[in-house]
């Protein structure tokens, strides 16, 4: 019966589900083609510092978590949300051809910021979209689909990329110049393929980030959003992961290895954990997740090989499959039904900020102590907030305060 019922769901995903699933498969392709070698172009091309790849990296990264506030709500205000979708995917396409042309840090940390820019516009309005079009017993299939889809190009650009660098020896740019395709691609697919409802004439706009609305979140919600950013300064940017690999011996055909897999240890433990966070409360699972990020930063900082780091790059990918989506999980638990949007945009502002200080004083470190310095500084940060969860119990989902 359980599994008639999860094939009925799967049947129910709408086309257009699809549609987004392989937009977010191709472009996720064209990003990673990129992002796997883009530090180790930015310190051995370009001659950049490490804490300039750290500045790069959490603005942008912040940029695209940021942005989804504001973007979430404006999708909820017009009772749009395709434009803002495209938007979104056109300046992530438009700045491929600018990491080709890049000859200094200056105009990399644009294309960056541009490109991190259009996720941010494109994430919640997706999001919304996806749910907007889907019956509500069949979406959790549907945002598992694209999600899979998603993590499917996540894995496929770094492995192209690494094919693309053995064939060209190593040539960065034109690496980066082939990635436009799949992103024209994926924007061509969204104009054309995915078609959204239309809002009906009686419906009134409404502010959701009024103060009056916001009052509504309370103090269990705002824990949780404490323990994000708490994450988030524990967990700098991936940038860092790449250039421990190259300073481990790894070539830099070969560098794209480790987002290959960090992104297949989270694809195979996400569902896992977020099907047994069903059975025990997701904050239960955030302890070992830490754990996990302790033993990866350790290994990381004394790692003197490259297969050592790859070990700290599995451990540290555990450590995503064990605790994003419960994050995600206990924001909605903790959050009203109709503020869920504005809830989730207030938790990644937040997590965004704590991600850009994370990865500029991890540049910072690395440039003035040495890259072990940056992993046990992050050791420090999860031991913090290991001491917040062990200590709070204003984090704890109604349903968890119900059952004490």
């Amino acid at each position: 019966m359980r599994k008639s019922g999860q094939q009925k769901a799967f049947r129910q995903i709408p086309e257009t589900i699809w549609v987004l699933g392989f937009v977010s498969m191709l472009m996720d392709i064209s990003s990673e083609m990129i992002h796997s070698l883009l530090p180790v172009f930015l310190v051995s091309v370009l001659g950049v510092s490490a804490l300039t790849v750290g500045l790069i990296e959490g603005v942008a990264e912040a940029v695209a978590l940021i942005s989804k506030v504001f973007s979430g709500a404006l999708s909820d205000y017009l009772g749009r949300r395709k434009a803002l979708v495209v938007i979104g995917y056109t300046l992530a396409t438009a700045t491929k051809p600018l990491f080709a042309l890049a000859s200094g840090a200056g105009l990399v940390f644009t294309a960056r910021f541009v490109d991190r820019e259009g996720k941010g516009i494109r994430g919640a309005p997706r999001d919304a979209l996806i749910a907007d079009l889907t019956p509500e017993e069949s979406r959790g299939a549907a945002f598992g689909l694209r999600q899979s889809l998603d993590t499917v190009g996540a894995l496929l650009g770094p492995l192209l990329a690494i094919g693309l660098m053995l064939l060209w020896a190593d040539d960065f740019r034109a690496v980066f110049w082939l990635a436009l395709v799949p992103g024209v691609l994926a924007l061509l697919l969204l104009v054309v393929g995915v078609r959204e409802p239309q809002r009906e004439p009686a419906e009134k706009p409404v502010n959701p980030v009024h103060w009056r609305e916001l009052k509504r979140l309370d103090r269990a919600y705002w824990w949780v959003v404490a323990i994000g950013a708490a994450f988030s300064l524990a967990r700098f940017s991936e940038a860092f992961l790449i250039l421990r690999a190259q300073q481990g011996g790894m070539v830099p055909a070969w560098i794209p290895a480790v987002l290959v897999t960090m992104n297949l240890v989270y694809a195979l433990t996400a569902y896992p954990a977020g099907s047994l966070s069903d059975r025990v409360g997701p904050a239960r699972l955030l302890v070992p997740g830490l754990v996990v990020l302790i033993a990866a930063d350790l290994v990381l900082a004394q790692a003197s090989s490259w297969a050592a780091v790859l070990v700290g790059v599995a451990l540290w990918g555990l450590h995503l499959g064990l605790t994003q989506g419960l994050l995600a999980k206990l924001v909605a638990d903790t959050a009203p039904v109709d503020l869920r949007g504005t809830a989730f945009g207030f938790f990644n502002l937040l997590s965004g900020l704590a991600l850009l200080l994370s990865s500029v004083l991890a540049g910072l470190l690395w440039d003035s102590f040495g890259a072990s310095y940056t992993f046990y500084a992050g050791t420090l940060f999860c031991l913090l907030a290991l001491l917040a969860i062990v200590t709070g119990s204003a984090w704890r989902t109604p349903d968890d305060r119900a059952q004490s």
